[in-house]
């Protein structure tokens, strides 16, 4: 195969795994936003759409699209649980000690998970069946095609939401005063328990669209750290550099394993996350507070 055509194909690999890791990086982007603190059970969000959606299809005999949908549905609730339960109570605590509830939260839907479910990995059929796609020199599965549509629906719908609707709107507004929103009426307590299912549900679209890869209780920590390291390359805070930041880390971290070694994938992520610290450490698309994104 020759150079051009490997690039190519390093390419398209780079933006559909870009497209997982930019809902990973916004769902931290929303909490961050909403709430000052970094939700490291994110990828949790993401391996519990994949095992809730297994169980669906497989044990509850439900189609592929309506487990689908019931997985991000239940995932988004358990983040509205994992607010009430675990981050309301310590509102008046420290930002540190909600963080440290997170790493909790994390470790025990892992543990919750591999008691339920075991440790063996979880699946559910491809989305669609047949040869795969070819664009010039390039293949990619049809699964690949499913994970880039879906995340750019979902982009999509998260832009939207915030530009259309009065939720929306709220919850940009308390993003960026919250004082200031309490005053007009604005309840925060509920844009912050929004803010976790809406970052919850995104995470599960994630674990949805990769579940025919397979999934297991562990699976989550290595995607929640591929997304926090996006958000922090776009730009902690901004909708639209966590987007940016997971097709960029997508590509880059393709290219990588591509052209140097597969071996190295996971640790360009880390390498990538540490060359935006020391240069641009606000993010490739940092804004102030109180801009709109």
């Amino acid at each position: 195969m020759k150079f051009a055509d490997q690039l190519l194909q390093y390419l398209i690999n780079g933006i559909t795994n870009g497209g997982i890791y930019a809902l990973i990086a916004l769902g931290f982007t929303i909490i961050y936003k909403s709430t000052d603190i970094i939700n490291f059970a994110q990828g949790e969000f993401v391996m519990l759409g994949a095992v809730f959606m297994s169980t669906l299809y497989n044990r509850a005999h439900l189609s592929l699209p309506v487990s689908f949908g019931f997985s991000v549905l239940a995932v988004a609730a358990v983040g509205i649980l994992m607010e009430v339960l675990m981050i309301h109570p310590l509102r008046d605590g420290s930002v540190i000690s909600q963080i440290m509830a997170t790493i909790g939260a994390s470790i025990f839907f892992r543990g919750s998970v591999m008691l339920i479910w075991g440790r063996n990995d979880l699946f559910v059929p491809f989305f669609s069946c047949g040869q795969p796609y070819r664009f010039f020199s390039a293949i990619f599965d049809r699964q690949y095609v499913w994970i880039l549509v879906i995340a750019l629906i979902s982009m999509g719908v998260l832009h939207l939401f915030y530009e259309k609707t009065t939720h929306g709107k709220a919850m940009t507004a308390c993003s960026a005063n919250k004082k200031a929103s309490m005053l007009v009426g604005i309840n925060v307590q509920t844009m912050v328990i929004l803010s976790f299912g809406l970052s919850a549900a995104l995470g599960a679209v994630a674990g949805g669209v990769l579940a025919p890869f397979g999934m297991k209780y562990d699976s989550g920590v290595t995607f929640g750290l591929k997304g926090f390291c996006a958000a922090i390359v776009g730009g902690l805070g901004n909708n639209v550099g966590a987007m940016v930041g997971g097709f960029v880390l997508g590509v880059v971290e393709e290219l990588g394993a591509g052209l140097i070694s597969s071996n190295y994938k996971n640790a360009l992520s880390f390498c990538i996350l540490l060359a935006v610290l020391l240069i641009r450490p606000q993010g490739i698309l940092f804004i102030r507070s109180g801009e709109r994104v």
